[in-house]
């Protein structure tokens, strides 16, 4: 079971930002061997979702995105680093990510477009939301990605 939380970048703990950091780099550095600067400069102007695990003797980060506010890194209000770790991702929180997400920049940024750099390989998942393919595939840090719309 996870415990869902939103915060503003000053509002995170050291323990909290830690967990945030490990996750990004266990699941985008590690697993999918992506050499990239995770600290891309957008997380202190971006707001938070943190699902922490309860079952765990200390609340660790099991899953995770941020929003961008409109005009941070794009026109349209945009979701990113959006992450789960492997021993949760067969229990839909990858789904929950994303709806919440949404219900977020809907209720914050009203009528405002959301924009997503997506993995080529997740297309049919971000489709399942509303999103479609507005780029053409491009390499970013080793792996394809496209342009998303929603």
């Amino acid at each position: 079971m996870l415990h869902w939380q939103w915060k503003k970048f000053q509002e995170l703990t050291v323990d909290e930002l830690y967990g945030v950091l490990a996750l990004r780099s266990q699941v985008f550095v590690v697993e999918q061997k992506s050499i990239y600067l995770d600290a891309d400069g957008y997380d202190r102007g971006s707001y938070h979702l943190l699902g922490q695990s309860t079952e765990a003797p200390e609340p660790s980060v099991a899953a995770y995105l941020r929003v961008l506010p409109p005009g941070l890194k794009y026109a349209e209000a945009s979701l990113g680093r959006v992450v789960t770790a492997s021993s949760v991702r067969r229990y839909g929180y990858g789904k929950v990510l994303l709806e919440k997400g949404i219900s977020f920049i809907e209720a914050n940024y009203p009528n405002t477009p959301i924009r997503i750099g997506a993995q080529h390989y997740l297309k049919r998942f971000y489709e399942g939301f509303g999103f479609r393919q507005v780029s053409d595939v491009y390499d970013e840090d080793g792996i394809p990605h496209i342009e998303m719309l929603r």
